[in-house]
Order: C-alpha cells, then sequence, then structure tokens
C-alpha cells in the first residue's frame, strides 16, 4: 500500500523505489519491527489468507531480530474476525478485493487492533494511512464490517500435540467446520510417490471419516517442502461425493485450497519428528478448539519406532546448494530459512 488517500500500483510503487535513493531512515530495519509484524499478521488473518504468507513472515520477522511465536498467532487470531469475502473462505476473488476497497478498508475495519505507531514506506505510520479519507466507498458485501464478519475467528491457526509439538498451521476458515474437532484412524503415505501410486487405487481402505497422512513432504525431504499438502480425496470416496476429509502433511498448499487441512507439521518427519512414527491404522485426533494435534499411541510403542528410525542412514552424497540447504534449512516454525541468515 503506498497511501490510502493516494496512488497505487507499479508505476506509483517505481516511483517511491526513485524517491527513496540514498535514504537513512526508511530502511527495512526500520519498518519491520515486532509491531509491525503483527499488523500484517493482523490482516493476514481477517482476508484469510494463505498459509504461505505465515511462513514468509516468519522468516521475515526472524531475520529482523523479531521473532515471531505461533502461539502469538493463535491470540491475534481469536482477536481477529475474518472480514472478505474472497476465495476459498466466499464467492469473489482478488479483482473484487481491490476494487470493493482492498487493504485500505481492512486496515480501518482493524483500526483498533493494530500498532498506529508503525512507519511506513509511504513515509507516514499506519495510523496516518488510516486516519487518510478514504478514496471510495467500501462495497460491504465483499469486505465486511467488524459487527457484521465473514467468520468470528481469523482464518489461520495454530495446533500443537504429541504429532506436531512445535506446531502445525490450519486454514480454519476455509475448512468443513465439522471436521475441525475430528478423531479418525490414520491413512499414512510415505512420500508424493506412494500417494500418487495409491491415492485412487480401487483396492485402498480408505473411509470419509479416515485422516490421510502425507509424510517426507517438509523442508529437509527430498522434495524440499512442494506446495503438497491439499492431498486429493480417494477417487473411491470422491465418486460417492466426499467433498472433505482432514489430511495432515509437513508440506505446503496453495492459498486457493479449501479443506480441513494441517500443513507444515514440526518437526518434519525426515528428520525424525513425530509424523514419521504414524503408522496406517493409528488413531489421531484433531481439535481445533483446544489447538491440539495428537497421534493416539503409546509413548512405549513410540519410542520402539523410533529406534527403528534411527538405524536409517541418508545414502545421498550431498554437495554444494544441495549441501548448504540440507544442513542449515530450518523448520516451518521458524520460517524454512537458512540458519545463519
Amino acid at each position: 500500500m503506498i497511501d490510502s488517500g493516494g496512488e497505487f500500483g507499479i508505476a506509483a510503487t517505481g516511483r517511491r523505489a526513485v524517491e527513496l535513493i540514498g535514504t537513512t531512515t526508511l530502511l527495512p530495519r526500520n519498518l519491520v519491527t515486532q509491531k509491525s509484524i503483527e499488523n500484517a499478521m493482523r490482516v493476514l488473518l481477517a482476508i484469510s489468507g494463505s498459509t504461505n504468507a505465515l511462513v514468509h513472515l516468519v522468516a521475515i520477522a526472524r531475520r529482523a531480530g523479531a521473532p515471531f511465536d505461533l502461539h502469538r498467532l493463535n491470540t491475534l487470531s481469536d482477536e481477529t474476525p475474518v472480514l472478505v469475502n474472497l476465495k476459498p473462505v466466499g464467492a469473489n476473488y482478488m479483482e473484487d478485493f481491490f476494487a470493493a476497497g482492498g487493504v485500505p478498508a481492512v486496515l480501518r475495519e482493524l483500526r483498533d487492533l493494530l500498532h498506529h505507531d508503525c512507519p511506513t514506506i509511504s513515509g507516514k505510520t499506519i495510523g496516518e494511512l488510516i486516519d487518510a479519507p478514504p478514496v471510495e466507498e467500501v462495497d460491504r458485501a465483499i469486505i465486511r464490517p467488524r459487527s457484521d464478519p465473514v467468520d468470528p475467528d481469523g482464518g489461520l491457526v495454530a495446533v500443537f500435540g504429541s504429532l506436531a509439538p512445535r506446531g502445525a498451521i490450519v486454514k480454519r476458515a476455509a475448512a468443513d467446520k465439522r471436521l475441525l474437532e475430528h478423531e479418525g484412524r490414520a491413512i499414512v503415505f510415505s512420500s508424493l510417490d506412494d500417494l500418487a501410486e495409491r491415492i485412487d487405487s480401487p483396492t485402498l481402505e480408505v473411509g470419509a471419516d479416515d485422516i490421510l497422512v502425507l509424510q517426507n513432504a517438509g523442508p529437509r525431504s527430498e522434495v524440499a517442502m512442494p506446495e503438497a499438502g491439499y492431498l486429493p480425496i480417494p477417487r473411491k470416496l470422491a465418486e460417492k461425493g466426499v467433498k472433505d476429509m482432514v489430511r495432515i502433511s509437513d508440506a505446503r498448499m496453495s492459498g486457493t485450497a479449501y479443506g480441513a487441512i494441517v500443513l507444515h507439521v514440526t518437526p518434519e518427519a525426515a528428520i525424525g519428528g513425530p509424523l514419521a512414527l504414524a503408522r496406517t491404522g493409528d488413531r489421531i485426533r484433531l481439535s481445533v478448539a483446544e489447538r491440539k494435534l495428537d497421534l493416539l499411541v503409546s509413548p512405549e510403542e513410540l519410542v520402539l519406532r523410533a529406534g527403528e528410525l534411527t538405524t536409517q542412514a541418508d545414502p545421498t552424497v550431498r554437495r554444494g546448494y544441495d549441501r548448504l540447504y540440507h544442513d542449515h534449512i530450518l523448520q516451518a516454525d521458524e520460517g524454512v530459512d537458512f540458519d545463519f541468515c
């Protein structure tokens, strides 16, 4: 956002970039602070934005020396309703959001929840931008007031437990609400190749109440955390009309995807996290209300399974960037960034 009362777009951004040549005050280290990160998180929650944005914001915060904790995300999410009727939560598209008033309109709705003293690249504070006269009327069919939100809770939430000790992310605003409190039998896929090979097999033993689990799709896996968390509904269930299931992985997901999907499970399976210990037939419990994600297997059994994992050595000879990435990439709760940055 350049100015809530002025110009937007590539041309305005370019002009501002030229104006800032040689600046000693509006530098990234002056703009990216704990407060500004929280403001960004508030907006992300209010628009029910992409889970990918959370990874990026956490990485930016860490580099700026203002680490962001996923427990803090939950606090902000409980205070920040979804205000934008935008896919996959609503019926509209990004261009509709822009035409309806865009981010400036959302900022004005979040006025009392934001840190107003944060400077912006425009040279004005967030508070000054919020207080500027609006350029146009807000379309309330797309950007709702706080008194009548699309959803009373923020779009994203973190869950923790024996399956995700350091957290996992649920885009709760874009899920079948009945599945946000669910216990089911795990159907485990050990890799993307395993998923592709078996998910549509007519011999796959799976029911609508089961929970699909994908392992080895996180930052340190061979596939390096792709947008693979949107596991497809097995064909045999889709043909019966099943539209949503609980799906769990250490992968990422596109912001346009819909479903009761748990992402960024940390620690990931590739480094021996509890996700690696899940087996088909295990029971898993998800409770967004309690912020819990648990593998319902006895501690003794998990110790035995972990022992089996430690005997498997990595056969890959790594060199160059592959070795740098493998040895230094962080987990999702720290932004999937290099540890030396």
